[in-house]
């Protein structure tokens, strides 16, 4: 009997007939074999059945070595190949069984099988026809019937797949294929021609996954390795394809399409290494120039534009230079309106041109895209504090300064606004009490945009001199009465003024 779920058991399920193989009585008279050979035989069959292969697989090896006439030991050996997933070992095995002894039914029906998922039909059907012609058992007899009619099925589907590519008619040929390699699982040519459909259907990564079959099928498959790299290639995937087409020049050093496609693959792929390598350190005007360099070495193909030009976006809104980074950005949400990293960095331009509305818009939409991503919602968040500030008091504007203005651009903006409305330039006094209170503005514009930690609150959305933005604030130092300003220099950097102006 065989034990439930044992390695047998389950090879069983898959080939029915390789039960036949632990079940098989040692024939020493008929093989010859010697006692060695015996208790190689014996031993690799309880490994065997306790599901130890590579141990089983050695015994079956020393016994075919003692035995080279011996048909139970590569049949046996042939059953540990199967169950190890090794089909193109098991074949010869096979093979040699059937030279031995020819009425071997069992051996010459696995053969069928293994030739039939090859895609070898006319050799599988007369495999299949040899063993109804050998006398066989009830059950051999309709496992033969039964392969020698799903064969001829096969036949007929193979000639239409065929037929149809030839009359480029692509989705009725993947039709076909697509049945054919129900069966026919390790046929490599038929996989190599649905990929075929699939590249002129425009499916490259479904072609990639025959491909990547196909040249584990057929040896030194150069050809499949040339036609997956180009297709990563074309995807945009610039990393693969070079690992691709390396394996393709380890096949053949000289393969000249292989090689012409390694060089190209190799200097965009240096490029854009090198460009990545800058945008981490901070050099962002020289990545810049990089992608720019990856557009020139390769402008045929679109996909390295887009990326490229979201890589400039992304540069662009890190230097803070929101201008070229709203341009460029919006070039690559024209032809990728779903591009979640070009949405964040045309936000982040946003804010710097304190276009608030727009960075939410934009939030909201890469966040619709990507509602788990941390930075996108803090984003939102901080261009929604932003607007609520902006309709309040907004010290930039007040001063007149970019949001990504420098200490030393802020303090001249203040100097010379602060000169421009103190209010001992204006005599009337209706105009002296707008010139007051515009001088406070100033002057608090000046206090938190100078001073760094006060400045970064403002940043993020929260006035530190407003007191409804402080958690228990207990009003703003700056409300006061211009009296409380009289003696301010608005030219030294803090401290009581020490001299009045007076204008004539």
């Amino acid at each position: 009997m065989v034990a439930p779920g044992s390695v047998t058991s389950r090879l069983g399920s898959v080939f029915p007939f390789l039960l036949v193989l632990v079940d098989l009585q040692y024939e020493g008279a008929e093989c010859g074999v010697n006692a060695d050979v015996e208790k190689h035989l014996e031993l690799g069959k309880k490994l065997l059945a306790a599901g130890q292969l590579a141990d089983a697989l050695s015994q079956f090896h020393a016994a075919v070595d003692g035995d080279p006439d011996n048909y139970i030991a590569y049949y046996r050996r042939a059953t540990v190949f199967l169950a190890m997933g090794k089909s193109k070992a098991a074949l010869p095995d096979l093979t040699k069984v059937i030279e031995l002894k020819m009425d071997f039914t069992a051996a010459r029906l696995q053969r069928g099988h293994l030739l039939l998922k090859q895609g070898k039909l006319d050799e599988a059907e007369d495999d299949f026809k040899k063993v109804l012609q050998s006398n066989p058992s009830e059950n051999e007899e309709k496992e033969a019937q039964s392969q020698l009619t799903k064969s001829d099925e096969m036949q007929r589907l193979r000639s239409q797949a065929f037929d149809a590519f030839e009359n480029a008619d692509y989705t009725a040929a993947i039709t076909f294929l697509d049945k054919i390699l129900e069966v026919c699982v390790w046929d490599a040519e038929l996989r190599e021609l649905r990929a075929e459909c699939f590249i002129k259907e425009g499916e490259p990564r479904k072609a990639i996954s025959d491909l990547k079959a196909a040249s584990k099928l057929k040896n030194d498959n150069t050809e499949a390795f040339y036609k997956i790299s180009t297709l990563y290639y074309q995807l945009g995937d610039h990393e693969l394809s070079l690992s691709e087409v390396r394996e393709c020049l380890k096949l053949d050093q000289d393969h000249k399409r292989c090689f012409a496609h390694y060089k190209q693959v190799k200097k965009l792929n240096k490029l854009i290494e090198s460009a990545e390598e800058l945008i981490r350190d901070g050099r962002y005007t020289d990545a810049t120039s990089k992608y720019e360099s990856v557009m020139k070495t390769e402008p045929s193909i679109a996909e390295y534009t887009v990326r490229s030009k979201e890589r400039i976006c992304h540069c662009f809104s890190k230097d803070e230079k929101p201008v070229e980074a709203i341009r460029i950005c919006s070039e690559v949400l024209q032809m990728e309106p779903d591009n979640v990293n070009a949405l964040k960095d045309r936000a982040e331009a946003y804010l710097i041109e304190e276009m608030y509305d727009e960075a939410i818009q934009d939030y909201e939409t890469a966040q619709e895209h990507n509602e788990n991503d941390q930075q996108i919602r803090e984003g939102l968040e901080k261009a929604q504090r932003l607007l609520k500030q902006s309709q309040k008091r907004d010290y930039y504007k007040i001063l007149g300064v970019k949001r990504n203005a420098k200490k030393q651009e802020i303090i001249k903006a203040y100097r010379k606004l602060a000169l421009q409305w103190h209010p001992d330039n204006f005599q009337n006094e209706e105009e002296k009490k707008k010139a007051e209170k515009k001088f406070i503005d100033i002057a608090a514009a000046k206090e938190v945009l100078s001073d760094p930690e006060m400045r970064k609150k403002f940043d993020d959305g929260e006035d530190p001199l407003d007191a409804e933005s402080q958690q228990g604030g207990g009003g703003n130092p700056f409300h006061r009465s211009w009296n409380s300003w009289q003696g301010f220099n608005p030219f030294s950097s803090g401290g009581p003024f020490r001299f009045k102006f007076h204008f004539n």
